[in-house]
């Protein structure tokens, strides 16, 4: 792409605009042809394409007067990802919904006024659906740079794309990933599909694209000083039960390595444990102390089976009273009085813990459900371990037990709230009687209407829902729970 100055269109270089078509470059020799032209012609030279693809050309008369090719957009933009407004997680894990104008090129003596546009037109016409057609999924939105040192942009400006600013002036470079360079860019985005950016940053993605995000990879965002902060208190709490000679991991290294990955929402098994491992840094990999190979001199990472072994044989309190220990230094006293309990099965695993969190999301405790029972018991068992004194526990439907209600209420000085399902229909009715029947001080209710005004009517329960100590006939529940449901307490 070079400057050349406006003139009018002569009849025949219409003629060109008018058939020249557009070229999706697919065989051996059309790709070796572009990068051939690009390495010859285009200043930043042959571009290597790696991941997601493609190549255009425009083609008039079988000569080509322009070629063009997009690749995979760039993995941290701060002016792009402002644009849109997604956050971290969701650009890593959507980051395919987008693609790089990452060459474009006019053939020497080929520089036909509104060559550049045209061409322009055409591809962003079809970019998403031949992408679609290679790559199994559509596009949302392209990005490209231009260097304002050479050009101005002017080819993205006339085809509808925004100037967003301009990049920190750092490039990709093999050794050391990212390496200052001194020669910003310009940031030049266009949207494929009309509100493209509400779509990308929405909680949930259309359902064409949502396919993107299940192969997509957690990687870990933890700072390094982060690291080292939550080593310490994973050393101070959690013993090395493993012989020295099979050390390539630390164990407080791989629990650190996992309380990141659950922050982050890796909470899958030990398959998904390892290929988040394999998203760490060298300098990440340094600070969980994990050893070098001798063979090759490279810094090792954990595989599944490795995650699997440790999973099994760790000290499960100890792991828990560390992560609540470096929770408490970096989020500071716990201020919240929700406790929501639930249970979760982990994937590969064969497994299902039931955890504990306040509403913010911040872990509280869990316990892993005994074989051969349910969650329940497990529940309980995590709620008398839990400080609910002035709390408010919150579970769903399968918790609405009088056993369950003990450890909240009358062990720990707690509140609850529990869901009561239609096929609770003793408990259903009973709620259900005791509003309609309960008179309201100091008038009479409704339903009673032949008590005097003003007169305090008999007690018809305690006020709890009849829980442990209420009227048993009036309120419907006995006064002893133990064993018994909420449900069958009628």
């Amino acid at each position: 792409m070079s400057k050349c100055k406006r003139r009018n269109v002569a009849p025949d270089e219409q003629h060109v605009l008018d058939h020249g078509y557009l070229l999706l470059l697919s065989s051996g020799k059309d790709i070796a042809q572009c990068d051939e032209a690009l390495g010859q012609h285009h200043y930043l030279g042959n571009g290597t394409l790696v991941g997601e693809h493609a190549r255009y050309a425009f083609v008039y008369r079988g000569r080509w007067l322009a070629v063009a090719t997009w690749s995979c957009a760039a993995f941290h933009l701060k002016d792009r990802d402002q644009f849109i407004g997604w956050s971290a997680e969701q650009c890593a894990r959507r980051r395919s919904l987008l693609a790089n104008n990452s060459r474009l090129l006019v053939m020497p003596d080929c520089h036909y006024p509104n060559l550049i546009s045209r061409f322009m037109k055409l591809m962003l016409q079809r970019l998403s659906e031949d992408w679609q057609k290679r790559w199994g999924h559509p596009l949302a939105l392209v990005e490209s740079f231009v260097d304002p040192n050479l050009y101005q942009g002017t080819a993205y400006k006339v085809s509808g794309w925004s100037h967003l600013g301009k990049t920190a002036g750092w490039k990709r470079d093999a050794d050391d990933f990212y390496v200052k360079n001194e020669a910003p860019k310009q940031i030049w985005v266009r949207e494929l599909v009309k509100h493209a950016c509400v779509k990308l940053r929405a909680p949930q993605l259309p359902p064409a694209w949502a396919q993107v995000e299940e192969p997509a990879l957690v990687r870990c965002t933890t700072a390094v000083a982060q690291i080292r902060s939550l080593m310490e208190s994973v050393e101070a709490e959690v013993a090395e039960f493993r012989r020295a000679q099979a050390l390539a991991y630390p164990l407080p290294g791989l629990i650190c390595l996992m309380v990141m990955a659950a922050a982050q929402g890796v909470m899958r098994g030990p398959q998904d444990l390892a290929d988040y491992a394999e998203t760490l840094s060298p300098a990440q990999l340094r600070a969980l102390k994990f050893r070098t190979d001798p063979h090759t001199g490279d810094l090792r990472c954990p595989g599944k089976t490795t995650f699997t072994r440790v999973l099994h044989a760790v000290d499960d309190d100890q792991v828990e009273r560390a992560l609540v220990r470096w929770q408490d230094q970096v989020l500071g006293p716990r201020q919240d009085r929700i406790v929501i309990v639930d249970g979760k099965k982990v994937r590969h695993a064969g497994v299902e813990i039931v955890n504990a969190v306040d509403s913010q999301g911040r872990f509280l405790g869990s316990v892993i459900t005994p074989s051969k029972t349910n969650e329940i018991p497990a529940a309980r068992q995590l709620l008398r371990g839990q400080d609910v004194r002035g709390k408010i526990v919150i579970t769903d439907a399968m918790h609405t037990l009088g056993e369950t209600v003990q450890p909240i209420l009358f062990e720990g000085g707690g509140d609850y709230l529990l869901t009561v399902k239609g096929n609770q229909t003793t408990l259903e009715t009973t709620l259900a009687n005791l509003f309609r029947q309960q008179g309201f001080s100091p008038s009479a209710h409704g339903a009673d209407a032949g008590a005097p005004a003003g007169a305090q009517p008999e007690p018809v329960g305690d006020s709890l829902l009849g829980v442990c100590g209420g009227d048993a006939a009036a309120g419907r529940f006995s006064r002893s729970l133990a064993g018994r449901s909420l449900g069958d307490a009628g």
